[in-house]
């Protein structure tokens, strides 16, 4: 987190050097929930790659079971990636409201 207050203190000084307040806010504020996306969508990001490489590597193991694995698969997946999305609102709602 001292990342984020680090780089939006940053962006507010850039813009307040500039003269206008309310620009600088805005600009802290819009650079401050892209690095909060951004964080939020390694977190999905890793946890997919690893969820897929274990399930190849079970359907590799016992072909036979292949279509259920696919399918607890592919379930983890949308779990997953509800979390990116989740991040995703937040960072909209961080930005406009």
């Amino acid at each position: 987190m001292s990342v984020l207050a680090n780089t939006a203190a940053q962006a507010i000084e850039l813009a307040a050097e500039a003269g206008d307040a309310d620009a600088a806010k805005a600009t802290a504020g819009a650079s401050s929930a892209g690095f909060a996306y951004g964080l939020a969508a390694i977190g999905p990001g890793i946890g997919i790659g690893y969820l897929v490489g274990q399930a190849v590597q079970a359907m590799a193991r016992q072909p036979e079971a292949a279509g259920q694995v696919q399918t607890t698969m592919f379930l983890g997946i949308a779990f997953t990636e509800a979390l990116a999305l989740i991040g995703f609102v937040v960072f909209i709602l961080l930005k406009f409201a």
